[in-house]
């Protein structure tokens, strides 16, 4: 019976080959590997009643024989109404509205005030993430004082910030008329969360440096995902920049081994950690493209998808008696809790602004501006929790970001050539 126990507590020090810090040594059950399948479990235990529930309403031909307050309830979420448009250009974004005539002094106020909203959102972002995952709470000269642990507290704070703010935009403002059936957002809703979960608890392990390269990174299983999910098929400059995005982050990782300084070296916990959060970053993308078949904006997929996150994440807290845990943490230090709201706030309002961008502007604008984010964000860090990077570090990175602006170039020329193609040709599809 303690066969188990033994194994997970022994799993960190066998998977790396070194000490690791006290406050990841605390129980065998503070390890991510256990804290991933209770979590699973927790979400199994209302995805299985929930499929057995459609299965059930499905074969009784629910739509043609159900009556009652309850039928308009259970059709949205069952069947919706299976009207579907044509899928978009983008393929997850609605086209772009032209702008109305304006002065180019405006346009540029526009742009600037797009660009700020984004990079103070995601900046401020990922510095208050660092320093939750990584830094100790309530220290003092006498007391070294605690971490927070609950990485799902955390995606589930974001989530229902998320989550209302989406739901009053869709009320005060005029919507298309939704199709979709609600239980299709379960699938992007719940590989978000496990993508988000794994993002945080990679953070105990990497730097994060290593973790935004790793993000850059995620064209490749993207592509894999796409080929695999949507059927898609792509050109050869892509799979040249992907190589290139490959060999900047193996330049990277490998230049930071050495380094043994416990906030900067990538433990094989860590890799797995981030290999999950693209697998499941991919597949969120790639399911939220074929949803977008359906007649929608991205606001109310933004709404449909953390209705199932709220429900998903309260839900596994409530089941594992962590809810009033991390309620007690944010009473017992008052940083954590401004953390906490900060981290959601960001990430409710750097949404918004992604929609607003893409809006005003387009995808190639938008992609842009997120690229620099990425490299301000490794600037930032380092300057603020002393990561160091080695000179071949450095050409590792400036190689991933050159890649990146290579396929902002090269798709620009695609949509522009796309545009001239005869009637009745399609272009490829593009990442």
């Amino acid at each position: 019976r303690f066969c188990l126990p033994l194994m997970l507590a022994s799993l960190p020090t066998m998977a790396t080959g070194e000490q690791f810090p006290p406050a990841l040594q605390d129980s065998w059950g503070d390890f991510w590997l256990y804290r991933f399948f209770v979590n699973a479990a927790s979400y199994a235990s209302i995805v299985v009643p929930g499929f057995l529930l459609i299965q059930y309403f499905k074969r009784r031909n629910y739509l043609e024989t159900g009556r009652g307050i309850c039928f308009p309830v259970i059709k949205a979420c069952v069947f919706g109404s299976e009207v579907k448009s044509v899928h978009q250009e983008d393929g997850s974004l609605p086209p772009r509205a032209e702008p109305a005539e304006s002065s180019t002094a405006r346009q540029v106020f526009k742009l600037l005030f797009c660009a700020a909203g984004l990079q103070v959102s995601y900046l401020t972002w990922g510095v208050v993430q660092e320093r939750v995952m990584t830094r100790t709470y309530g220290a003092t000269e006498t007391d070294p004082g605690e971490k927070f642990k609950d990485s799902q507290f955390l995606v589930f704070m974001n989530r229902i910030l998320a989550f209302t703010v989406a739901g009053l935009y869709c009320a005060l403002t005029k919507q298309p008329r939704h199709g979709a059936p609600m239980y299709k957002y379960s699938f992007a809703s719940l590989s978000n969360i496990l993508s988000s979960w794994c993002q945080y608890e990679a953070l105990k392990y990497v730097s994060f440096p290593t973790q935004v390269l790793a993000k850059a990174s995620k064209v490749i299983p993207v592509m894999m995902m796409g080929k695999l999910v949507s059927r898609k098929s792509y050109e050869y400059w892509e799979y040249l920049t992907a190589a290139l995005i490959s060999v900047g982050v193996s330049m990277f990782l490998l230049s930071s081994a050495p380094n043994r300084h416990v906030s900067t070296v990538t433990t094989f916990s860590g890799v797995v950690l981030l290999a999950g959060y693209i697998l499941f970053d991919s597949f969120t993308s790639n399911w939220q493209d074929a949803l977008f078949t359906y007649k929608m904006s991205p606001v109310q997929m933004m709404f449909g998808v953390n209705v199932f996150s709220c429900l998903f994440t309260v839900g596994s807290l409530l089941e594992q008696g962590a809810l009033l845990e991390s309620v007690r943490f944010m009473a017992r230090h008052s940083e954590f809790t401004a953390h906490a709201v900060l981290l959601s706030v960001c990430s409710a309002c750097g949404q918004l602004f992604i929609f607003y961008t893409i809006s005003q502007f387009g995808a190639a604008v938008f992609t842009i501006i997120m690229t620099l984010r990425q490299a301000f964000a490794i600037l930032l860090s380092c300057l603020i929790y002393g990561h160091s990077v080695t000179v071949v570090g450095g050409l590792g990175v400036a190689v991933v970001f050159m890649a990146l602006f290579l396929r902002i170039y090269a798709r620009s020329r695609m949509k522009k050539r796309s545009k001239k193609l005869p009637p009745g040709e399609t272009p490829v599809q593009k990442v």
